[in-house]
């Protein structure tokens, strides 16, 4: 294999594995909030107290099984494609230090 094909295949991995990362995170951005002012307002209005209601409220209900399956896939799909990532880039570094060794010993 040549230099020439192992780029070009390290290329197309580090190509795809950006596409992965793009579509695992599209989703809805989460919406704005107004932002709150950090100086004292100019015009105090009286503050009102609010009431506060006691209930009761029914016990913790855990999620339904095909939720959790479908957790358990999207976390190893998750720790997949951060392991092509994490591999992409050690495989970069690691070529670039042999390069640039195997240079400087045929200099």
């Amino acid at each position: 294999m040549s230099v020439t094909d192992f780029t070009t295949a390290a290329g197309w991995m580090a190509g795809l594995a950006i596409a992965a990362l793009i579509f695992a995170g599209w989703r809805k951005n989460a919406r704005a909030i107004a932002r709150t002012p950090r100086a004292e307002p100019k015009v105090r209005r009286p503050r009102v107290p609010i009431g506060i209601a006691e209930a009761t409220v029914p016990l913790y209900k855990g999620p339904n099984p095909l939720r959790r399956v479908w957790a358990a896939f999207a976390s190893a799909g998750l720790g997949i494609v951060i392991g092509i990532v994490t591999a992409i880039i050690i495989a970069f570094g690691s070529a670039y230090a042999v390069v640039t060794l195997t240079d400087l010993l045929k200099s």
